[in-house]
This record gives structure tokens, C-alpha cells and sequence, in this order.
């Protein structure tokens, strides 16, 4: 186990925000932690970064824990805002945070060309675009060559080519070094890939699992269908939890099952789409339960 988290817990103003989670980390693993606004996840990020102290729990990496220096030589964080600075080109910025880790110019070098920097070397940061400014804050994270790198939210607001490079480079270094990530996003598809998910709602973790499992447990496969009657419900329909959205039904079924339903019903209707249950699913199914 790299990194171990027991019993984390945060109050501000006597205010419960983290409620006595527990985590577990593998090297090389990606690990997606999920939840909605104001559920906990940027306090525990904070925490496990050293930004701020826990109220109670324990945090270790291999032994270290955040108050140690040695902690943070092993961590890479990529923040939602940066901390580069803006007046700064972009190897200016690189090269003061090269300085600060002792590593060798050819480290540097290597990064430039995985996140293809150098057309905008020579740029001050401050004029660079959302992709171009991320590319940049990924590099400046894993030049210390970081065994767990967090990501905040890294791909908010970009275009699908810049998300698709930095996922292509990310999923490269995992394989090559066995980098481990933690991942907390809005975009639920890429958790997808994930090797295990968190999900935190109200400060508590509600689920912990594979993909595949919480899938089983919390994402059911939809078959929609158009009616060429809408008034009228085909008896087959009666036995399935169906969803009535004017002509259109919604019906929450097994695969197999799905195949044989359409069978029957070929003459009752116009068109159809099945889908499979998806990140989505496990997410609403999941946060929502206090809500109803």
C-alpha cells in the first residue's frame, strides 16, 4: 500500500466537513475521487497535501506523513488555480521550479516534449490559453518526479484534443513508472478508466469500488423507445420499471432481456436506443438519496 488514510477527519467553526474517512492507495493506480460541490473532497485533497492540518486521522505515504518534508518530495499537485507566475515565459517558470528540485536539464527537456511545449516556450504565461496554462501546470507538478500526482478538476474548461494529450501522456506514465493519481473531476467519463472510485457525499465516504462493481450495483442499462402510439402502453412493457417522457419510454432492463422486449414489440415502434449504465448513473443514483 503506498498511501493510507484512517479515520480523516475536519471541523471549521465546530462545522463537520470531513467525517472519519478512510482511504487506500496502490502504486500505479489511477483512483478517482467523486462526490458534488461542498461534499469534502477539496478538504481532503488539502489534507493529504499538506495544505491543511486534519483535526483527527492519520495520513502516511510509505511511512511519511504530510508534516514531514520528505512527504512532500513525493507528491505532485495540480492545483484548479495555478501558481506559476504570469510575467514569467513558460521556461522561465520551469526552469525556477527545476532549480528547486535539483533535477537536470534534460528532465526538463523530456516533459517538454511529452506535453508538446515547445512552440510556446518563449510565451509569458499569463497570455497562454486554459490547455496550454494546464499542459504547463502538469510539467511543473511531475518535475520532482512525483510518486503520487493530484489532480484538481485538470481538465475543467478544455478543448477535447488538449484533454485527450494530457490523458494519452498521463495513462503512459502510469504504465512506464508506475505513477500513481488521484483524480477528482466533473467530466465522470474519465473516471471510467479509473482503477478504483471514491465517492464523498456530506463529508462521508458512500461508496468505494471498482468501476465494474459500483456499475453492478448502481448504474442500470436504459432501453428508449419511441412509440408509434403514444397513448397506448404495449402489456409487455407492464413487468419493467418504465419512465413516460411523452412519446418516448424509458425502460431500466438487461441486455438480454432488451433484445427479446424489442422482438415483440417491432410493430409498436418507431425507434429505439439502449445504452449501458454509465459513471453518470452511479453518480446521481449515489448523491441523490439524501435529496429525495
Amino acid at each position: 500500500m503506498l498511501l493510507t488514510v484512517k479515520d480523516l477527519t475536519k471541523k471549521f467553526n465546530h462545522k463537520l466537513i470531513v467525517n472519519n474517512i478512510n482511504l487506500s492507495l496502490n502504486k500505479g493506480d489511477l483512483v478517482a475521487f467523486l462526490g458534488p460541490n461542498g461534499a469534502g473532497k477539496s478538504t481532503t485533497i488539502n489534507m493529504l497535501t499538506g495544505i491543511i492540518a486534519p483535526t483527527a486521522g492519520v495520513i502516511e505515504l510509505n511511512g511519511l506523513k504530510p508534516t514531514d518534508a520528505k512527504y512532500h518530495e513525493k507528491i505532485g499537485v495540480v492545483f484548479q488555480n495555478s501558481v506559476l507566475d504570469d510575467e514569467l515565459t513558460v521556461i522561465q517558470n520551469l526552469k525556477i521550479r527545476l532549480g528547486m528540485y535539483h533535477q537536470k536539464r534534460s528532465d526538463l527537456n523530456y516533459w517538454i516534449e511529452k506535453f508538446q511545449l515547445q512552440d510556446i516556450l518563449n510565451q509569458k504565461y499569463q497570455i497562454l490559453s486554459g490547455g496550454q496554462r494546464r499542459r504547463v501546470d502538469i510539467v511543473r507538478a511531475l518535475l520532482p518526479h512525483p510518486e503520487i500526482l493530484f489532480l484538481d478538476e485538470p481538465t475543467t474548461g478544455l478543448d477535447i484534443q488538449t484533454r485527450k494529450l494530457i490523458w494519452k501522456v498521463l495513462n503512459e506514465l502510469r504504465q512506464e513508472t508506475k505513477l500513481t493519481i488521484v483524480l477528482t473531476t466533473h467530466y465522470l467519463e474519465e473516471a471510467e478508466i479509473a482503477d478504483f472510485v471514491y465517492v464523498i457525499d456530506h463529508g462521508q465516504i458512500i461508496a468505494a469500488d471498482t468501476v465494474g462493481e459500483l456499475k453492478q450495483k448502481f448504474a442500470q442499462n436504459v432501453l428508449s423507445i419511441e412509440l408509434k402510439q403514444a397513448d397506448k402502453i404495449p402489456s409487455e412493457l407492464k413487468k419493467f420499471p418504465i419512465h413516460k417522457i411523452n412519446s418516448r419510454i424509458e425502460i431500466f432492463i438487461k441486455e438480454q432481456d432488451a433484445i427479446k422486449l424489442l422482438e415483440q414489440l417491432n410493430s409498436s415502434i418507431n425507434n429505439f436506443e439502449y445504452r449501458q449504465g454509465n459513471m453518470d448513473d452511479i453518480f446521481l443514483n449515489l448523491t441523490t438519496k439524501g435529496d429525495k
